[in-house]
């Protein structure tokens, strides 16, 4: 698949999670920083969204401890949560 095609389906996968506020934090997470992130960046957001919506909005809002696979600067970002503008 090339870049394009994976960047789009990518951006698919992040804003249709299936609740309104998981959409606003992974797909505006995507929006805002996909175009800065190296390959291996990519490959982890990637992974992240096969992951569940209540694990990792568990893990941006700090409710659930990040698991140490999982940890480090992508969800450090995340977590910030000065990303999200939610559409009007």
């Amino acid at each position: 698949m090339n870049q394009e095609d994976r960047l789009k389906r990518l951006r698919f996968r992040a804003w249709h999670r299936g609740t309104r506020e998981a959409d606003y934090m992974i797909g505006c997470f995507f929006d805002r920083f996909h175009g800065e992130w190296s390959a291996a960046e990519l490959d982890w957001y990637e992974a992240l969204l096969g992951q569940e919506d209540a694990d990792i909005l568990g893990w941006i809002m700090r409710t659930i401890e990040v698991p140490a696979e999982w940890q480090g600067p992508m969800i450090e970002r995340m977590q910030r949560v000065d990303y999200v503008e939610v559409p009007q």
